[in-house]
Order: structure tokens, then sequence, then C-alpha cells
């Protein structure tokens, strides 16, 4: 596959062929997703919940998205990457968000920043995209600023919300965004949305009208617990694959069946007598 790029992004819009993201925060997993065939790559703050334990996203860091960012763009080198920018990384000025999103660019390589929120973040988005660098939006259900929209409930679901949310979407278009993360918002809705915009959407809990779909590498490997929302669908078991694999390493170390002489390295019987008369 051949290195995606935004001309290319626009064109599968225009041609009705479905966009692929998966979000993934390392070299190993930014390769398989690469091995996968899909066209984009988001490296999401939800690392601190999934990856470093954490009960939220607010308290990752610039630092801590900058080396998951960088150690993805190592893994995967096809697919158009997009690093999350982290909570207080942009919303104190625009001057901070530009050196914020610049890092994320320059030291770890990614093709393009995300950032949540919909008119109020257009001047931001604008100043971004004005410095040379590419921004995709996050419009709906915007984790960062969950407590202020009572909590991780679907966006738009009445005629207020329905237009705050359009005119969100209109605002980040017009301010430059190279396409928009529709979360948790109305499948009819959301489909709007789509026809109205020139550029993508990526829809996560927003039903088949999106240009594209994106679920997490653990949500869809089945890598992160029993937690899972109404939106994901899982299409492996592999935490039950791996637990299988480290249950019957522990099981053959105590019962001494590992290593044996299949997995360990021999000696010249003269040396050992050597070392013997020694």
């Amino acid at each position: 596959m051949k290195k995606i790029s935004l001309p290319r992004l626009r064109e599968m819009k225009g041609g009705g062929e479905p966009i692929t993201m998966i979000t993934a925060y390392s070299a190993w997993q930014a390769r398989l997703v690469e091995e996968a065939g899909a066209e984009m790559i988001l490296v999401g703050d939800s690392l601190g919940m999934v990856e470093k334990g954490f009960s939220g996203t607010l308290p990752v860091t610039m630092d801590v998205m900058v080396d998951a960012c960088a150690a993805v763009c190592r893994g995967a080198s096809a697919p158009f990457i997009v690093g999350d920018m982290p909570f207080l990384s942009y919303e104190v000025d625009r001057p901070q968000a530009i050196a914020n999103a610049g890092r994320l660019v320059k030291e770890a390589a990614v093709d393009a920043v995300k950032l949540e929120g919909g008119r109020e973040r257009a001047g931001t988005i604008e100043a971004i995209v004005g410095a040379g660098m590419a921004v995709v939006a996050h419009i709906g259900l915007t984790p960062q600023s969950a407590t202020l929209l009572g909590g991780f409930r679907v966006q738009g679901k009445d005629l207020e919300g329905a237009r705050r949310l359009l005119d969100d979407a209109r605002a980040v278009e017009a301010a430059g965004a190279c396409a928009v993360v529709l979360e948790c918002v109305p499948a009819p809705l959301a489909r709007l949305v789509t026809n109205r915009l020139s550029i993508p959407t990526i829809g996560i809990g927003a039903g088949a009208g999106c240009d594209g779909q994106v679920l997490v590498f653990h949500d869809i490997l089945g890598l992160y617990g029993d937690f899972r929302p109404r939106f994901v669908k899982r299409y492996a078991d592999g935490g039950r694959i791996l637990r299988e694999g480290l249950t019957a390493f522990v099981d053959d170390v105590r019962r001494g069946t590992f290593p044996d002489d299949d997995h360990a390295f021999g000696l010249d019987e003269a040396v050992l007598e050597e070392l013997d008369r020694s």
C-alpha cells in the first residue's frame, strides 16, 4: 500500500469508498494496522486508559503523546497518521496550540493533528492550518470535555443539539479542517452532516452514513477487558488467546517442562570435563 495522502482521502469521499481508521499507540500495533490495510491511524489520547491505566484521558501529557506518535510513525509508513492533542495543549491560547501541534508534526512526524471542539475551536484550527499543519476536528461527544456535556452520552438528539452539531461541522470545515470525527451522534444526523460537508467524516458510534469508521485497536481485538460500548464490535477474543498462552507458560515453568532441550544451549563435553577438573 502506497502512502495515503489528503487528496486520496478526499478522492475516497468523492467516490464513495469507505475509509478505515484504527486507533493504535505503539510501533507493533501500527505495523499490524498497516498490514490489515487501514488507510488511517489515530494515535489517541485514549492511551491514557488502555495503555497507561488512568481512569480517563485528562492526565495524558504532550510528552506522552509525542512519544506514542513517534512510535506509531516508526511502525507504519503507508497510513495517514493523526496524533491527538491532549487536554490543555491547545485551549490556553493559539500560540500554544501551534507550538504543541508543531511538536507532533516535527518531533513525531504525524501527518495531521486532532483536536476536540466545534465553533469554539474554529480560530485555533485556522491558526494551526495557517502555520502549515493539517487538522482533523472532533465534534459530537468530546471526551476531554465530557463533564460539560453531562457525561458520555449521545449528542445532537434534539433539534437544538442537532443544529448546534451541524453548525460545528460547518465551522470546522470553514476553518480548514481536513476531516472531522463524529462521535456518538445519531446515525441520521451523521449522514446529513456527511452529505453537507466536502471533507471526510469519520464516525465512531455515528452509524454507517459517515465516510469512514474508527475503532480502537484494543476494542477490535478484545484486549481491554469486558468494557464494550454499544458502538464497538469485537472481531477477535485476543484477551482470551493471550491469557491462555501466558497461563500455559506459567504452568510449564511450574511443572518443570520448560525449558526443555529444544529451548536450551548445549556445551561441549570436553569443556565441561575440563571445568570439572579445575
